[in-house]
């Protein structure tokens, strides 16, 4: 196995640490992973890849909410808490986003 040695800037290295502790794997595995993803052996460019899905999922999210928010503004406010405590616990939020 041939060792890289990487220099990243703080706060990169701190959101890192934090997908990889959200993904439940050790930083270098989760490392690894990512750099698997980006030579795909399928050619697949990483960063658009999944894009339409994300967009699909977007749209879809954007008219629950929105449905939900008319029948009930507390439900929605309820709902909304738990995602954003579930996206900082899986590193995918900033811990100091307070909105």
């Amino acid at each position: 196995m041939i060792r890289l040695s990487v220099r990243l800037d703080a706060d990169l290295h701190a959101r890192l640490h934090r997908r990889a502790a959200g993904a439940e794997l050790p930083f270098s595995t989760f490392i690894r992973s990512v750099l698997e993803q980006a030579a795909d052996p399928g050619g697949r460019y990483i960063y658009s890849s999944q894009d339409e899905i994300l967009a699909t999922c977007i749209q879809t999210l954007s008219i629950v909410a929105t449905s939900i928010g008319r029948r009930s503004p507390e439900m929605l406010e309820e709902g909304m808490k738990e995602a954003r405590m579930q996206l900082r616990e899986r590193g995918l939020l900033d811990p100091e986003h307070n909105s």
